[in-house]
C-alpha cells in the first residue's frame, strides 16, 4: 500500500516538542486526518535520560576503539584527529535525522521498517534485512574477541597472583565462550534496551579504565616498555587507506536509536538530540584520548590492539584487558536486540498487507505489522536462534576478519549514512522551509554511498592482496 502523507504531528503529552521542532513534524507529514477512528490506550517510555544515553553509548564505543592509535598513525596526529570528528559528525547528523523520521511513525513504535513503509516502503524487507545481517556479524566477533581474549587475562592473572600454572581448561577460548553464554543468554532474551542500563555501566567503566591506561603509561611508562617508533604532526602512509574505515564505523549506532527513542520518557526532539550528542561526544573524546596518548606512546610502531601493545606482565594492564573482555561481554546483547526486532519484520513481511501507519495515526487500534509487538513465542524462538547461530559459529571458527569487514563496510554504511539520508530527503523533498536540511540529508547520502564503494572495492582488494590486509571494525 502507499504511503500515507496526509496526517499530523502527534499530540502525545510526552513529546513535548518546541515550535521549532513542531514546525519541522509538520514540514515532513502536513495536513489534516480522520479523527473518527477508534482510539486506544498509549504505552509510555520508561527509560530515563541518562540510561539512554549510556546504552547509544555503549552501542557506538566497542572494539574498535582499539585500533584508533594505529589509524592515527597512518596520517598523523592532526589528520587523525580531524577525520575522527568529521565521522563522528557525521554520524551524529544522521542519528539526528533518524530521530526526526522515526517522529512520523505510530506512537513509541518506530522502526527503519515503519520509516521505510513512509518512504521506500517496496525495499523495506531489504532495510532490516541489512541491519538483521550487520548486527548478526558484529554479535559473532564480539564473541570470537571473547575467546580470544579471556584465556589471556587468566594467564595475566596467574602470572600475578600464582607461582602456579593455570589449569589446562582455563587456557581454551572456547570453554570460556560456552561458559559466558549462562550470562549472556538470558541477556539476550531481555525486550527492552533499558533493561541493560546496568551493563552498560559497568561496559561504560571499563572504556574509562582503558582511558587510564593510556594516559597513565604514557606519563609513566611501566617497565619493559618498548621504545617508541616516529612520531609525526601529519604524515600519510599508504595504510590510511585500510584505517580510514576504522573511524567511519566505530560511530555505528544507528540501530538502537530507534528502541530508545521509543523507551526514552518525554521523547522530544530536544532530548533526543541531547542523546545523540551526549553519546556520540563522549565517543569521540574516547576514541581521541585513546588515540593520541596511544601513538604517543608507541609512535609508529604502535599495533592494531592497543592493549595488547603493553607488558601482560603488570596487574594493571591485565585488569584493563578484563575490562575490554566486560565490555564485549556486555554489548553482546546490544547486537541482538535489533537483530532480532529486523528479523521479525522480514520474517513477517508478505504474511499480510501492510497498512503503513503515520505519527498522527498511532493511536489507531488495527496498527501495521511493523509496529505490533512481538509474540512470546515468536520473541523466544528468534532470540533462540539468534544466539544459537552466533554462538556455534563463534565456536568453531576463529578469524572472521574479513567476513565481518565487509559486514561493517555495507550494513554499516547503509543505516549509518545512506538510509537516514535518504529517508529524509524523501519525507521533505518538497517542503521549501527545510530546503537546507534536505540537501544536507541527501549529501550525507551520497557520501554514504561513496565510503561503500570505497571500503568495498578495499575490502575485495585485501581478499585478492592478502599481504596488504589491514584491520577491520
Amino acid at each position: 500500500m502507499a504511503p500515507t502523507y496526509g496526517v499530523a504531528p502527534s499530540n502525545n503529552d510526552n513529546d513535548h516538542t518546541s515550535p521549532e521542532s513542531a514546525a519541522e513534524s509538520s514540514a515532513l507529514l502536513g495536513g489534516g486526518r480522520d479523527t473518527s477512528m477508534k482510539r486506544v490506550s498509549k504505552p509510555d517510555g520508561n527509560a530515563t535520560l541518562a540510561s539512554s544515553i549510556s546504552n547509544l553509548t555503549n552501542t557506538i564505543i566497542g572494539s574498535g576503539m582499539l585500533t584508533f592509535p594505529l589509524a592515527m598513525a597512518a596520517a598523523g596526529i592532526i589528520p587523525g584527529m580531524i577525520t575522527c570528528i568529521f565521522s563522528g559528525c557525521c554520524a551524529a547528523f544522521g542519528l539526528h535525522l533518524l530521530s526526526l523520521c522515526a517522529r512520523q511513525t505510530s506512537h513509541r513504535r518506530s522502526s527503519f521498517f515503519a520509516v521505510a513503509q513512509l518512504t521506500f516502503p517496496r525495499a523495506a524487507v531489504f532495510f532490516d534485512l541489512a541491519i538483521a545481517t550487520k548486527c548478526f556479524g558484529v554479535s559473532i566477533s564480539y564473541l570470537i574477541i571473547i575467546k580470544g581474549l579471556a584465556p589471556n587475562v587468566v594467564a595475566s592473572l596467574y602470572h600475578d597472583l600464582s607461582t602456579k600454572e593455570p589449569p589446562a581448561w582455563t587456557t581454551s577460548g572456547r570453554i570460556w565462550i560456552a561458559l559466558f553464554m549462562i550470562i549472556l543468554a538470558p541477556l539476550g532474551f531481555l525486550r527492552q534496551l533499558n533493561s541493560l542500563r546496568h551493563t552498560s555501566y559497568v561496559s561504560l567503566f571499563s572504556v574509562a579504565y582503558l582511558v587510564v591506561i593510556v594516559i597513565r603509561c604514557y606519563f609513566w611508562p611501566l617497565k619493559d616498555m618498548p621504545e617508541p617508533g616516529e612520531i609525526h604532526l601529519i604524515h600519510f602512509t599508504p595504510s590510511f587507506v585500510s584505517t580510514f574505515p576504522i573511524q567511519v564505523f566505530a560511530f555505528t549506532c544507528a540501530q538502537n536509536l530507534f528502541p530508545i527513542f521509543n523507551e526514552v520518557q518525554n521523547n522530544s526532539q530536544k532530548r533526543m538530540n541531547l542523546v545523540v550528542t551526549s553519546s556520540i561526544g563522549t565517543a569521540a573524546l574516547t576514541y581521541e584520548v585513546i588515540a593520541i596518548f596511544g601513538y604517543l606512546t608507541f609512535g609508529s610502531k604502535v599495533g592494531a590492539n592497543i592493549i595488547a601493545m603493553y607488558p601482560s606482565t603488570s596487574l594493571f594492564v591485565a585488569v584493563g584487558q578484563l575490562a575490554i573482555l566486560i565490555l564485549v561481554l556486555f554489548s553482546y546483547p546490544l547486537q541482538v536486540h535489533p537483530c532480532r526486532n529486523c528479523l521479525d519484520k522480514v520474517f513477517h513481511f508478505g504474511s499480510s498487507t501492510p497498512k503503513v501507519m503515520a505519527s498522527g495515526d498511532e493511536d489507531v487500534e488495527d496498527v501495521d505489522h511493523a509496529s505490533s509487538e512481538m509474540s512470546t513465542l515468536k520473541h523466544t524462538l528468534l532470540s533462540l536462534v539468534i544466539i544459537a547461530s552466533t554462538f556455534t559459529i563463534a565456536y568453531l571458527v576463529d578469524d572472521l576478519q574479513m567476513v565481518l569487514s565487509f559486514v561493517g563496510s555495507t550494513g554499516s554504511t547503509t543505516i549509518s549514512f545512506i538510509l537516514p539520508g535518504l529517508f529524509y530527503w524523501k519525507l521533505t523533498r518538497n517542503d521549501p522551509r527545510v530546503k537546507v536540511k534536505n540537501w544536507a540529508a541527501l549529501a550525507l547520502a551520497v557520501y554514504g554511498v561513496c565510503v561503500f564503494i570505497f571500503c568495498l572495492g578495499f575490502n575485495i582488494y585485501q581478499v585478492t592482496h592478502p599481504s596488504t590486509g589491514g584491520p577491520a571494525h
